[in-house]
């Protein structure tokens, strides 16, 4: 499974963004997706999950701005963030579980003024 991942850039605070990644590859059956990210000289954390019968997952440090959906026909993911801060400034990597767990190349997300 490949995951490709989209949509980092630069926003101002208070501002919202767009990730999405696509999996491709030998797909049967993905049961979780999510993001996860790393700002620099931290641990990746978890950002928001998503089970394939649709619960979802958020720390609180994101509940209520980000939101998860996905698109098991497209067999990709998307992360809707909104309200920023930039505390929220990290590499953003899409993930997925088939298996074994699946990471895309990650992509920036920039949080300032």
């Amino acid at each position: 499974v490949q995951l490709q991942a989209f949509g980092g850039g630069l926003v101002h605070p208070g501002g919202f963004r767009r990730l999405s990644c696509a999996a491709s590859g030998t797909i049967l059956s993905i049961t979780i997706m999510g993001w996860y990210r790393q700002a620099p000289g931290e641990q990746r954390e978890l950002v928001a999950s998503s089970a394939r019968h649709s619960s979802t997952n958020y720390p609180d440090s994101v509940k209520g701005r980000f939101t998860i959906s996905r698109d098991n026909v497209k067999n990709t993911v998307y992360l809707q963030m909104n309200s920023l801060k930039p505390e929220d400034t990290a590499v953003y990597y899409c993930s997925a579980i088939q298996g074994m767990v699946y990471w895309g190349q990650g992509t920036q997300v920039t949080v300032s003024s």
